[in-house]
This record gives C-alpha cells, sequence and structure tokens, in this order.
C-alpha cells in the first residue's frame, strides 16, 4: 500500500480514486453509408463532366457516349439521364454549367434531322475508310472477327478517323466563312465607295450650283469690259 507524509511528517494512506472511463458514441452504419454514397456519387458526377469537357465537341454522339445507332428515343433518355446527374444545381464541379451546355448542344443537333444525316454520313465515310485501310470489305459486320481481334480496336479506329474526318470539315468550313466574310468585306467596300462617290458628285453639284450667280456676274463683267476695250480703240483710231 502507498503511504503518503503529510507536512508534519506522519504518514497517511493515499485514498484510490475510480477509473473513469469514456464510452465512444454508437456509430450510426446506415447514416455513414448514406455519407459515403453521397460522397460517391459527387465523385462520379466530378468524372462525368470532366469525360464530357474531355469528349470531341464536333461530335454529338461522343459527348452523349453513344452511336450512330442510337434511336431518337435512346438518345433523349441517355440526355436527360447525363443532364439531371450533371445539373449545376447538383454537381460541385466547377465546370458543371459548361458541360450542361455541351449536352444540350449534343441532343439539339442530334434532334435536327439534316445535321445528324450529315454526321452519320461523315460516319459512313470513315467506316469505309478504316475498312479500306484494313482491306476488308465494306459488307463485313462490326463484330466479325477480323474486326473484334484487332488492336486498337476497330471501334477506336472508327472514333479516330471520324474525328480527322470531322476536323477536315470544319477546317474547310471556317476557310470557306473567311472568305464570304472577305468578299462580303470588299462587297461592303465597294459599295462604300460608289455612295461616297455619289455623295461628292452631290456636294459638288450643289456647289456649282450655289456659285452660279457669281460666276454669271464674273462674266458679265467680263464681257463688259471688252466692250468698254473696243468702243475706246475705235476713238483712238
Amino acid at each position: 500500500m502507498v503511504e503518503a507524509f503529510s507536512s508534519t511528517g506522519s504518514s497517511s494512506k493515499a485514498v484510490a480514486q475510480p477509473l473513469i472511463t469514456t464510452s465512444a458514441p454508437a456509430v450510426d452504419v446506415e447514416e455513414l453509408d448514406k455519407l459515403l454514397a453521397q460522397e460517391e456519387s459527387a465523385f462520379q458526377r466530378d468524372l462525368e463532366v470532366e469525360r464530357i469537357l474531355k469528349a470531341f465537341k464536333l461530335n454529338p454522339y461522343a459527348v452523349l457516349e453513344l452511336t450512330p445507332k442510337a434511336t431518337e428515343s435512346e438518345i433523349k433518355k441517355r440526355y436527360r439521364t447525363l443532364s439531371l446527374f450533371i445539373h449545376p444545381d447538383k454537381a460541385s464541379h466547377p465546370r458543371a454549367s459548361e458541360a450542361f451546355d455541351l449536352l444540350k448542344k449534343a441532343e439539339s443537333d442530334l434532334s435536327d434531322q439534316s445535321k445528324r444525316e450529315e454526321l452519320d454520313s461523315v460516319y459512313i465515310q470513315a467506316r469505309a475508310l478504316v475498312l479500306k485501310s484494313l482491306t476488308l470489305p465494306l459488307t463485313v459486320d462490326d463484330d466479325d472477327s477480323r474486326l473484334t481481334a484487332l488492336q486498337p480496336g476497330f471501334q477506336e479506329r472508327l472514333q479516330q478517323q471520324t474525328k480527322e474526318l470531322l476536323i477536315d470539315e470544319e477546317v474547310r468550313r471556317r476557310k470557306a466563312m473567311k472568305m464570304n466574310l472577305a468578299n462580303e468585306g470588299l462587297e461592303a467596300k465597294k459599295k462604300e465607295e460608289e455612295a461616297n462617290k455619289r455623295k461628292r458628285k452631290v456636294e459638288e453639284d450643289k456647289q456649282w450650283e450655289e456659285t452660279r450667280e457669281q460666276r454669271v456676274g464674273s462674266w458679265r463683267n467680263f464681257q463688259s469690259g471688252n466692250k468698254k476695250k473696243k468702243t475706246k480703240a475705235n476713238v483712238l483710231g
């Protein structure tokens, strides 16, 4: 037993203190699972936003992660699912609004029949080019063993070829637009020059009319002076 000495030197027995323990609060497993699910969902939203932002913008199928075989209902369903999933009100990603706008544009382009037909024709051309490079007939199916065994895969090659064709098409479109703007600029400049020419003509005509009396008076004075000179010459003769 432990003894303690007082200031007077006498010893006294130490009194044992009871051991105080604190129990950990009970863990709400259901609440923890809910929190983890929310964090996972937020993480997945961020990943999807990043995927959309990195997708090839000229290809609406790539933005929506669809193929040309998708039906109109599948396109609309895919758009609704993704737009709700990465909506700026739900996603914390700073560029969620930008991704949302890209989704909206992609769905709008694929809903436009003429735009979708143009895009599908590019896919058909890209597929033909890829098969030609592989010395395979155009009639071969996508699930043909000669295609499924490819490395890189056939779909990857198709997407790359489609991307290249779309880029070429966009370059041509921008060049044509630039040329049209240049032509429009030349035409506008020509019209401006013609307008300025007409304006100068009007101002010159106006000035001519305004100085008409002055010119007539000068001419009369000139004529009067000539007559006086002739009369004086006759008198002297």
